[in-house]
């Protein structure tokens, strides 16, 4: 693959500087007064602008994808075919999260029905985990794309090309996806019944001693 270095550059500066500044909205900030679907489509677009333009109109949300998650019980239900903060908080956890997880595996992070108490709970905890991963995630990119931005300071993860920075993006992604699916399927279980079978025997011997 052939990249125009400093193209590249430039296109990461931007989207860092876009990152650093980008905000999921709040519990509190999101309307509660009943939108139509055509409004909520219109909100989310607004709402997860950090996605690429060229990438919008083939991965974003539509209306027939909410009525695929109403359909499956991924969130709730519009009242009166409107949808307020409960469903545009489900919405933007499920969108933001589509991409690196299973919608099977999604639901178990993001349980349906919640009431409303947890659900505002649970949302505002992680829009913060949200802006937290952003930042890890951009000094992760400072890491390896040190030589293509011209950072002085190289590492063994540093490169100065485009294609080994995709390359190892890919890569971190689907590490990230197989850990965060293998740390669910943990959930409930203990050192008896899913965890490591050398150190469930050496807890069962020390019982016995």
């Amino acid at each position: 693959m052939q990249f125009n270095k400093a193209l590249v550059a430039g296109k990461l500066r931007r989207w860092e500087k876009y990152l650093e500044e980008y905000r999921l909205p709040f519990w509190e900030d999101i309307p509660d007064f009943g939108l139509y679907m055509d409004q909520v489509v219109t909100l989310l677009k607004g709402y997860l602008d950090y996605l690429p333009p060229e990438l919008k109109e083939e991965q974003f949300i539509t209306p027939a994808t909410i009525n695929n998650y109403v359909r499956k019980k991924i969130m709730p239900e519009p009242v009166k075919k409107k949808y307020y903060r409960s469903h545009i908080a489900y919405l933007i956890m499920i969108c933001t999260l589509k991409h690196g997880l299973s919608i099977a595996t999604l639901q178990t992070i993001i349980p349906h029905p919640l009431p409303p108490e947890e659900l505002e709970t649970r949302y505002n905890a992680y829009v913060r985990r949200h802006r937290l991963s952003a930042k890890y995630f951009l000094e992760a990119v400072r890491n390896v794309a040190g030589g293509i931005l011209g950072h002085d300071q190289a590492t063994e993860y540093t490169t100065d090309d485009p294609t080994d920075l995709i390359v190892s993006s890919a890569i971190a992604s689907a590490f990230a996806r197989l850990l965060a699916e293998k740390l669910l399927l943990l959930e409930g279980r203990d050192m008896t019944n899913g965890g490591s079978i050398e150190l469930s025997r050496r807890e069962r011997e020390h019982k016995e001693t």
